[in-house]
């Protein structure tokens, strides 16, 4: 599984940080940073949360 985000869309929200921390990380300077863009099998169901729960869509899974 790859993580890939479009950060054109991306808001900065931090849903996805509060969905799965281990790869999401919303820092000081307000821009998104993916902390593991091939996160582990184990985390499949937290990415796919914040992969929903995105507001505008930036967030996909590449198998």
């Amino acid at each position: 599984m790859r993580v890939v985000v479009d950060f054109d869309l991306c808001a900065a929200t931090g849903g996805c940080q509060h969905q799965a921390p281990e790869v999401f990380e919303l820092r000081d300077d307000g821009m998104l940073h993916v902390l593991d863009a091939n996160p582990p099998e184990s985390l499949r169901v937290k990415v796919q949360q914040a992969v929903d729960y995105c507001p505008t869509g930036a967030i996909s899974i590449v198998e």
